[in-house]
């Protein structure tokens, strides 16, 4: 492998189709597609300043590295990359991405990042800002995730997140096959139209959560008290910790809980329309 050290490279294309490469100390300055159509790349402290470094490189490290603003839409159509403490400033990073592990990274501008990525193992990562991480991406496995983006895990599939805390709006829709274990989700209507959506040991917040699910698992989780109308038109099976502030028509299943604040169960229920709400202590039935 070759080393390239201590130097920086702008304009247009400088590495274009290199191949067994190891950049150390290395600044890419203004330009576009620095690193493209390249494999067997390994990138140590380096700088990226320039547009769309990364571009169909297929097996890459990337370790210590720095991606500036100017530095967006830096990893594309790519393959087989290990990220490891990192710090990325730039919007839109990943996309039509696959095997990808990362390992201690902070994303400042979140926006539109992870889109269409297949193939994930991530620990420790924070996300701030932007809208709409994970679009459209599946086969995810995430243990430790901070984030504050908006609207994040919108159409996934076959997702296990472990230890996180996301404070959002409408997360987890459409998704299906997602598993959330330990975690603390805070914002509105969240997994709504979801399927197969299942939260293990999970604290909730927000208003409307849950409803328009299919096949919706909870098991010992707690919500907050702004957690009103919940589970509406949905097939649940839940048994929480402590009380939920409002249900409102549950579509089918059964909701354990310590207590209920207010029970909306009215005409414009659907069918079949007989999800039982219980109390711990007294097992009690709620619907009609």
């Amino acid at each position: 492998m070759k080393l390239i050290k201590d130097t920086q490279f702008g304009g247009e294309r400088p590495l274009f189709a290199s191949h067994d490469l190891h950049l150390d100390h290395v600044t890419i300055l203004a330009g576009e597609s620095a690193i493209k159509e390249c494999s067997n790349i390994v990138a140590t402290n380096c700088r990226f300043e320039g547009n769309y470094p990364f571009w169909h490189v297929h097996g890459f490290t990337i370790d210590r590295c720095f991606f500036d603003v100017g530095g967006r839409s830096a990893l594309w159509y790519s393959d087989h990359l290990k990220m490891t403490d990192t710090r990325i400033d730039a919007p839109k990073m990943f996309r039509e991405m696959t095997d990808i592990e990362i390992e201690n990274v902070e994303m400042t501008d979140a926006d539109e990042v992870f889109w269409r990525c297949k193939n994930l193992d991530i620990k420790n990562l924070k996300l701030h800002g932007g809208t709409y991480p994970f679009m459209f991406s599946s086969h995810i496995r995430i243990d430790g995730l901070e984030s504050d983006s908006k609207y994040v895990f919108q159409y996934v599939k076959d997702v296990e997140l472990r230890n996180a805390r996301i404070t959002t709006k409408d997360a987890f829709w459409e998704v299906e096959n997602v598993t959330i274990y330990d975690s603390e989700l805070n914002g509105e209507y969240l997994g709504w139209h979801s399927r197969n959506l299942r939260l293990v040991n999970c604290h909730i917040t927000g208003e409307q959560p849950l409803c328009y699910a299919h096949d919706l698992v909870l098991e010992n989780c707690t919500f907050g008290p702004d957690c009103d109308r919940a589970f509406e038109y949905s097939s649940v099976r839940a048994t929480v910790k402590g009380a939920i502030g409002g249900v409102k028509n549950p579509r089918t299943g059964s909701i354990t809980a310590e207590s209920y604040g207010e029970i909306i169960i009215d005409g414009n229920i659907k069918a079949p329309g007989d999800c039982e709400l219980k109390l711990w202590d007294e097992c009690t039935c709620f619907s009609d």
